[in-house]
Protein backbone atom coordinates (compact mmCIF):
# COMPACT_ATOMS: atom_id res chain seq x y z
CA UNK A 1 0.00 0.00 0.00
CA UNK A 2 1.44 3.74 -0.83
CA UNK A 3 1.06 6.28 1.54
CA UNK A 4 -0.09 9.82 -0.39
CA UNK A 5 0.17 13.23 1.57
CA UNK A 6 -1.30 15.61 0.17
CA UNK A 7 -0.43 19.37 0.93
CA UNK A 8 -3.24 22.17 0.72
CA UNK A 9 -2.98 25.65 2.15
CA UNK A 10 -5.61 27.67 -0.12
CA UNK A 11 -9.02 27.86 -1.21
CA UNK A 12 -7.92 26.91 -5.05
CA UNK A 13 -5.83 24.44 -4.12
CA UNK A 14 -8.81 22.57 -2.19
CA UNK A 15 -11.04 22.57 -5.27
CA UNK A 16 -8.43 21.47 -7.67
CA UNK A 17 -7.41 18.70 -5.13
CA UNK A 18 -10.86 17.61 -4.29
CA UNK A 19 -11.17 15.54 -7.41
CA UNK A 20 -7.43 13.62 -6.79
CA UNK A 21 -8.53 13.18 -3.06
CA UNK A 22 -12.01 11.62 -3.51
CA UNK A 23 -10.11 9.38 -6.07
CA UNK A 24 -7.63 8.67 -4.19
CA UNK A 25 -10.72 8.08 -1.37
CA UNK A 26 -12.06 5.37 -3.52
CA UNK A 27 -8.95 3.45 -4.47
CA UNK A 28 -8.43 2.27 -0.08
CA UNK A 29 -6.90 -0.46 -1.40
CA UNK A 30 -4.25 0.39 -2.95
CA UNK A 31 -3.77 3.93 -1.25
CA UNK A 32 -2.84 4.90 2.39
CA UNK A 33 -4.53 9.13 1.82
CA UNK A 34 -3.61 11.20 4.53
CA UNK A 35 -4.18 15.40 4.08
CA UNK A 36 -2.41 18.37 5.44
CA UNK A 37 -3.35 21.57 5.75
CA UNK A 38 -1.37 24.71 6.13
CA UNK A 39 -3.45 26.97 8.16
CA UNK A 40 -2.74 29.67 5.38
CA UNK A 41 -5.80 30.77 4.65
CA UNK A 42 -7.55 29.39 7.16
CA UNK A 43 -11.06 31.49 6.87
CA UNK A 44 -11.35 30.99 3.08
CA UNK A 45 -10.22 26.63 3.11
CA UNK A 46 -12.05 25.87 5.53
CA UNK A 47 -15.66 26.04 4.24
CA UNK A 48 -14.09 24.07 0.72
CA UNK A 49 -12.92 21.57 3.02
CA UNK A 50 -16.56 20.82 4.14
CA UNK A 51 -18.20 21.63 0.66
CA UNK A 52 -16.04 18.95 -0.53
CA UNK A 53 -16.03 16.27 2.41
CA UNK A 54 -11.97 16.85 3.07
CA UNK A 55 -11.06 16.27 6.71
CA UNK A 56 -7.90 16.72 7.15
CA UNK A 57 -5.06 15.17 9.34
CA UNK A 58 -2.24 17.41 10.04
CA UNK A 59 -2.45 21.23 10.09
CA UNK A 60 0.21 23.28 10.21
CA UNK A 61 -1.05 26.59 11.79
CA UNK A 62 1.14 28.78 10.10
CA UNK A 63 -1.01 31.70 9.64
CA UNK A 64 0.42 34.91 11.24
CA UNK A 65 -1.46 38.58 10.07
CA UNK A 66 1.17 40.51 7.09
CA UNK A 67 3.76 37.91 7.54
CA UNK A 68 6.31 38.63 5.07
CA UNK A 69 6.96 35.76 2.25
CA UNK A 70 10.06 34.61 3.90
CA UNK A 71 8.32 34.62 7.28
CA UNK A 72 5.98 32.00 5.83
CA UNK A 73 7.78 30.19 3.97
CA UNK A 74 10.54 29.71 6.84
CA UNK A 75 7.69 28.72 9.19
CA UNK A 76 5.96 26.00 6.89
CA UNK A 77 8.95 24.20 6.23
CA UNK A 78 9.67 23.95 9.96
CA UNK A 79 5.97 22.89 10.50
CA UNK A 80 5.79 20.20 7.93
CA UNK A 81 9.18 18.63 8.65
CA UNK A 82 7.79 16.37 11.44
CA UNK A 83 4.85 15.75 9.99
CA UNK A 84 7.36 14.33 6.85
CA UNK A 85 9.28 12.50 9.35
CA UNK A 86 6.95 10.85 11.24
CA UNK A 87 4.63 9.62 8.00
CA UNK A 88 7.26 8.68 5.84
CA UNK A 89 4.97 9.14 2.77
CA UNK A 90 5.75 7.41 -0.66
CA UNK A 91 4.27 10.51 -2.52
CA UNK A 92 3.78 13.99 -1.60
CA UNK A 93 1.03 15.47 -3.90
CA UNK A 94 1.16 19.43 -4.45
CA UNK A 95 -0.75 21.65 -6.59
CA UNK A 96 -0.25 24.47 -8.07
CA UNK A 97 1.96 27.63 -7.58
CA UNK A 98 1.25 28.67 -3.97
CA UNK A 99 3.81 29.23 -1.31
CA UNK A 100 2.89 26.28 0.54
CA UNK A 101 3.53 24.14 -3.11
CA UNK A 102 7.18 25.61 -2.49
CA UNK A 103 7.61 24.76 0.91
CA UNK A 104 5.89 21.27 0.18
CA UNK A 105 7.87 20.23 -2.71
CA UNK A 106 11.42 21.50 -0.55
CA UNK A 107 10.28 19.56 2.38
CA UNK A 108 9.51 16.80 0.88
CA UNK A 109 12.98 16.76 -1.20
CA UNK A 110 15.04 17.38 2.19
CA UNK A 111 13.07 14.28 3.58
CA UNK A 112 13.87 11.88 0.10
CA UNK A 113 9.88 12.09 -0.49
CA UNK A 114 8.75 11.08 -3.88
CA UNK A 115 6.88 14.66 -5.25
CA UNK A 116 3.86 14.26 -7.51
CA UNK A 117 2.92 18.03 -8.70
CA UNK A 118 -0.50 18.56 -9.77
CA UNK A 119 -1.29 21.39 -12.62
CA UNK A 120 2.68 21.38 -13.57
CA UNK A 121 4.00 23.19 -16.65
CA UNK A 122 2.38 26.53 -16.26
CA UNK A 123 4.79 29.38 -17.23
CA UNK A 124 4.68 33.14 -18.00
CA UNK A 125 8.40 32.96 -18.54
CA UNK A 126 8.70 36.47 -16.49
CA UNK A 127 9.86 35.17 -13.12
CA UNK A 128 8.18 38.36 -11.28
CA UNK A 129 4.86 37.85 -13.18
CA UNK A 130 2.75 36.67 -11.06
CA UNK A 131 4.81 37.24 -8.11
CA UNK A 132 5.77 34.67 -6.58
CA UNK A 133 3.76 32.31 -8.46
CA UNK A 134 6.02 31.66 -11.48
CA UNK A 135 9.21 30.93 -9.60
CA UNK A 136 7.39 28.74 -6.58
CA UNK A 137 6.17 26.88 -9.89
CA UNK A 138 9.31 26.48 -11.65
CA UNK A 139 10.90 25.41 -8.47
CA UNK A 140 8.45 23.17 -8.01
CA UNK A 141 9.18 21.61 -11.33
CA UNK A 142 12.76 21.19 -10.42
CA UNK A 143 12.09 19.41 -7.34
CA UNK A 144 9.61 17.29 -8.60
CA UNK A 145 9.18 13.49 -9.68
CA UNK A 146 5.88 12.98 -11.69
CA UNK A 147 4.59 16.45 -13.10
CA UNK A 148 0.74 16.23 -14.26
CA UNK A 149 0.20 18.82 -17.39
CA UNK A 150 -3.08 20.26 -17.91
CA UNK A 151 -2.68 21.14 -21.22
CA UNK A 152 -0.33 20.57 -24.30
CA UNK A 153 1.41 23.64 -24.04
CA UNK A 154 2.31 22.53 -20.48
CA UNK A 155 3.86 19.25 -21.44
CA UNK A 156 6.13 21.66 -23.92
CA UNK A 157 7.35 24.07 -21.48
CA UNK A 158 8.15 21.25 -19.63
CA UNK A 159 10.18 18.98 -21.98
CA UNK A 160 11.60 22.76 -23.12
CA UNK A 161 13.05 22.53 -19.20
CA UNK A 162 14.86 18.82 -19.90
CA UNK A 163 11.89 17.35 -17.80
CA UNK A 164 12.03 13.53 -18.59
CA UNK A 165 9.25 12.67 -20.79
CA UNK A 166 8.22 10.02 -18.74
CA UNK A 167 7.95 11.78 -15.46
CA UNK A 168 5.15 14.18 -17.47
CA UNK A 169 1.15 13.34 -17.76
CA UNK A 170 -1.34 15.05 -19.82
CA UNK A 171 -4.16 14.90 -17.55
CA UNK A 172 -5.63 18.00 -18.23
CA UNK A 173 -6.96 20.65 -15.18
CA UNK A 174 -8.67 19.25 -11.78
CA UNK A 175 -10.45 22.34 -11.86
CA UNK A 176 -12.93 20.71 -14.59
CA UNK A 177 -13.42 17.44 -12.52
CA UNK A 178 -14.32 19.55 -9.46
CA UNK A 179 -16.62 21.91 -11.25
CA UNK A 180 -18.77 19.61 -13.21
CA UNK A 181 -19.17 18.05 -9.31
CA UNK A 182 -19.79 21.50 -8.37
CA UNK A 183 -22.23 21.76 -10.89
CA UNK A 184 -24.74 18.45 -9.99
CA UNK A 185 -24.15 19.49 -6.18
CA UNK A 186 -25.81 22.92 -7.00
CA UNK A 187 -28.41 21.19 -9.68
CA UNK A 188 -29.54 18.94 -6.38
CA UNK A 189 -28.87 21.24 -3.87
CA UNK A 190 -29.47 25.33 -4.49
CA UNK A 191 -26.94 27.10 -2.42
CA UNK A 192 -28.19 29.25 0.19
CA UNK A 193 -27.63 32.70 -0.74
CA UNK A 194 -25.45 35.32 1.43
CA UNK A 195 -26.83 38.03 2.99
CA UNK A 196 -24.36 40.58 1.52
CA UNK A 197 -25.16 39.46 -2.69
CA UNK A 198 -28.79 40.56 -2.93
CA UNK A 199 -30.98 39.27 -5.23
CA UNK A 200 -29.79 40.06 -8.24
CA UNK A 201 -32.00 40.81 -10.84
CA UNK A 202 -32.67 38.44 -13.80
CA UNK A 203 -33.01 42.09 -16.19
CA UNK A 204 -29.39 43.03 -16.01
CA UNK A 205 -25.98 41.42 -17.18
CA UNK A 206 -24.11 40.41 -14.00
CA UNK A 207 -20.58 40.81 -14.03
CA UNK A 208 -18.82 38.46 -11.39
CA UNK A 209 -15.37 39.98 -10.51
CA UNK A 210 -12.31 38.85 -8.08
CA UNK A 211 -9.00 40.71 -8.20
CA UNK A 212 -6.17 40.01 -5.53
CA UNK A 213 -2.88 38.99 -7.08
CA UNK A 214 0.21 40.31 -5.30
CA UNK A 215 1.26 41.92 -8.11
CA UNK A 216 -1.66 44.32 -8.54
CA UNK A 217 -1.35 45.48 -4.81
CA UNK A 218 -1.61 49.13 -4.93
CA UNK A 219 -1.40 51.31 -7.97
CA UNK A 220 -2.98 48.30 -10.27
CA UNK A 221 -5.57 47.71 -8.10
CA UNK A 222 -6.69 51.27 -7.78
CA UNK A 223 -6.88 51.14 -11.74
CA UNK A 224 -8.71 48.03 -11.75
CA UNK A 225 -11.60 49.50 -8.72
CA UNK A 226 -11.66 52.88 -10.94
CA UNK A 227 -12.16 50.99 -14.10
CA UNK A 228 -14.96 48.94 -12.06
CA UNK A 229 -16.90 52.33 -11.04
CA UNK A 230 -16.72 53.19 -14.27
CA UNK A 231 -17.84 50.11 -15.83
CA UNK A 232 -21.19 50.39 -13.80
CA UNK A 233 -21.37 54.42 -14.25
CA UNK A 234 -21.57 53.46 -18.23
CA UNK A 235 -24.05 50.32 -17.86
CA UNK A 236 -26.81 50.59 -15.72
CA UNK A 237 -28.22 48.07 -17.54
CA UNK A 238 -24.87 45.61 -15.28
CA UNK A 239 -24.35 44.93 -11.72
CA UNK A 240 -20.65 43.69 -10.62
CA UNK A 241 -20.70 40.81 -7.64
CA UNK A 242 -16.75 41.29 -6.15
CA UNK A 243 -16.30 38.80 -3.45
CA UNK A 244 -13.50 40.87 -2.12
CA UNK A 245 -10.45 39.14 -0.74
CA UNK A 246 -9.41 38.93 3.32
CA UNK A 247 -6.59 40.45 2.76
CA UNK A 248 -6.25 43.86 4.02
CA UNK A 249 -3.93 45.05 0.86
CA UNK A 250 -7.03 43.92 -0.88
CA UNK A 251 -10.01 44.58 1.64
CA UNK A 252 -8.70 48.27 2.42
CA UNK A 253 -8.61 49.56 -1.52
CA UNK A 254 -11.39 48.12 -2.63
CA UNK A 255 -13.75 49.09 -0.10
CA UNK A 256 -12.47 52.37 -0.38
CA UNK A 257 -12.90 52.83 -4.33
CA UNK A 258 -16.07 51.07 -4.57
CA UNK A 259 -18.33 51.22 -1.65
CA UNK A 260 -21.29 52.67 -1.65
CA UNK A 261 -22.47 52.18 -5.38
CA UNK A 262 -25.69 50.90 -5.86
CA UNK A 263 -24.86 48.77 -8.29
CA UNK A 264 -21.49 47.11 -6.68
CA UNK A 265 -21.58 44.52 -4.41
CA UNK A 266 -18.94 43.90 -2.03
CA UNK A 267 -19.23 40.35 -0.88
CA UNK A 268 -17.37 38.31 2.01
CA UNK A 269 -15.64 35.41 0.09
CA UNK A 270 -18.32 33.19 -1.11
CA UNK A 271 -18.56 29.29 -0.63
CA UNK A 272 -17.69 27.80 -4.03
CA UNK A 273 -21.25 26.32 -4.43
CA UNK A 274 -22.36 30.10 -4.20
CA UNK A 275 -19.69 31.17 -6.77
CA UNK A 276 -20.21 27.94 -9.27
CA UNK A 277 -23.80 29.52 -9.39
CA UNK A 278 -22.56 33.00 -10.00
CA UNK A 279 -19.93 31.64 -12.90
CA UNK A 280 -23.46 30.19 -14.21
CA UNK A 281 -25.31 33.32 -14.36
CA UNK A 282 -23.08 35.73 -15.07
CA UNK A 283 -22.80 37.59 -18.64
CA UNK A 284 -18.69 38.48 -17.87
CA UNK A 285 -16.01 37.48 -16.07
CA UNK A 286 -13.12 40.43 -15.11
CA UNK A 287 -10.23 38.66 -12.88
CA UNK A 288 -6.93 38.85 -12.19
CA UNK A 289 -6.86 35.06 -10.84
CA UNK A 290 -6.25 32.16 -12.28
CA UNK A 291 -8.65 29.34 -11.61
CA UNK A 292 -11.48 31.34 -12.69
CA UNK A 293 -9.96 31.39 -16.54
CA UNK A 294 -10.45 27.78 -16.57
CA UNK A 295 -13.71 27.59 -15.26
CA UNK A 296 -15.72 30.52 -17.15
CA UNK A 297 -15.47 28.97 -20.84
CA UNK A 298 -17.01 25.66 -19.29
CA UNK A 299 -20.05 28.15 -19.13
CA UNK A 300 -19.62 30.06 -21.99
CA UNK A 301 -19.05 33.62 -20.14
CA UNK A 302 -16.26 35.27 -21.49
CA UNK A 303 -13.28 36.64 -19.32
CA UNK A 304 -10.56 39.50 -19.44
CA UNK A 305 -7.97 38.94 -17.51
CA UNK A 306 -6.72 41.79 -15.52
CA UNK A 307 -2.74 41.49 -15.69
CA UNK A 308 0.23 41.80 -18.26
CA UNK A 309 0.93 38.16 -18.32
CA UNK A 310 -0.91 34.96 -18.41
CA UNK A 311 0.08 31.79 -17.56
CA UNK A 312 -2.63 30.25 -19.01
CA UNK A 313 -2.62 31.38 -22.61
CA UNK A 314 -4.66 28.32 -23.91
CA UNK A 315 -8.13 30.72 -23.12
CA UNK A 316 -6.06 33.58 -25.00
CA UNK A 317 -5.40 31.43 -28.16
CA UNK A 318 -8.83 30.18 -28.02
CA UNK A 319 -10.61 33.71 -27.62
CA UNK A 320 -12.38 32.63 -24.58
CA UNK A 321 -10.03 34.86 -22.34
CA UNK A 322 -8.25 38.58 -23.29
CA UNK A 323 -5.72 40.23 -21.28
CA UNK A 324 -6.11 43.47 -20.67
CA UNK A 325 -3.76 44.45 -17.83
CA UNK A 326 -4.63 46.66 -14.68
CA UNK A 327 -4.77 49.58 -16.93
CA UNK A 328 -7.96 51.52 -16.51
CA UNK A 329 -8.93 52.81 -19.92
CA UNK A 330 -8.04 49.11 -21.22
CA UNK A 331 -10.11 47.34 -19.57
CA UNK A 332 -13.50 50.07 -19.49
CA UNK A 333 -12.74 49.98 -23.51
CA UNK A 334 -12.42 45.79 -23.07
CA UNK A 335 -15.89 46.04 -21.24
CA UNK A 336 -17.31 48.73 -23.75
CA UNK A 337 -16.77 46.95 -26.97
CA UNK A 338 -18.37 43.23 -25.77
CA UNK A 339 -21.19 45.28 -24.69
CA UNK A 340 -21.85 46.66 -28.13
CA UNK A 341 -20.51 43.93 -30.70
CA UNK A 342 -22.60 41.22 -29.98
CA UNK A 343 -20.63 39.35 -32.96
CA UNK A 344 -17.24 40.22 -30.51
CA UNK A 345 -19.54 38.39 -27.45
CA UNK A 346 -20.94 35.61 -29.20
CA UNK A 347 -17.09 34.79 -30.41
CA UNK A 348 -15.57 34.96 -26.87
CA UNK A 349 -19.33 32.99 -25.86
CA UNK A 350 -18.54 29.96 -27.97
CA UNK A 351 -15.18 29.18 -27.90
CA UNK A 352 -15.44 25.83 -25.56
CA UNK A 353 -12.77 24.55 -22.78
CA UNK A 354 -9.29 24.08 -23.41
CA UNK A 355 -8.51 23.21 -19.66
CA UNK A 356 -10.08 19.64 -20.03
CA UNK A 357 -13.04 17.19 -19.64
CA UNK A 358 -13.41 16.16 -15.97
CA UNK A 359 -11.04 12.74 -16.14
CA UNK A 360 -8.29 14.39 -14.97
CA UNK A 361 -8.14 12.92 -11.59
CA UNK A 362 -8.45 9.33 -12.39
CA UNK A 363 -5.89 10.10 -15.01
CA UNK A 364 -3.45 11.51 -11.83
CA UNK A 365 -4.45 8.67 -9.75
CA UNK A 366 -4.03 6.10 -12.58
CA UNK A 367 -0.60 7.01 -13.33
CA UNK A 368 0.52 6.93 -9.31
CA UNK A 369 -1.13 3.48 -9.25
CA UNK A 370 0.40 1.74 -12.20
CA UNK A 371 3.07 4.36 -13.32
CA UNK A 372 4.85 4.73 -9.62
Amino acid sequence: MKTVLTILGTRPEAIKLAPVLHELARRRDVFRSKVCVTGQHRELLEPMLEVFGIEPDYDLRVMRRNQPLAALTARLLSALDPVLAQLKPDWIVIQGDTTSVLAGALGAYYRGCRVAHVEAGLRTDNKYSPFPEELNRRVASVLADAHFAPTARAVRNLRREGIPGATICLSGNTVVDALHWAVQRVKRHPPAWPDDVPGLSKERRLILVTGHRRENFGAGLEQICRALRDIADELPDAELVYPVHLNPNVRGPVRRLLGGHPRIHLARPVAYPVMVALLRRAWLVMTDSGGIQEEAPTFGVPCLVMRDTTERPEGIRQGVAKLVGANRRHIVAAVRRLAQDSRAYARMATGGNPYGDGQAARRIVDWLETGA
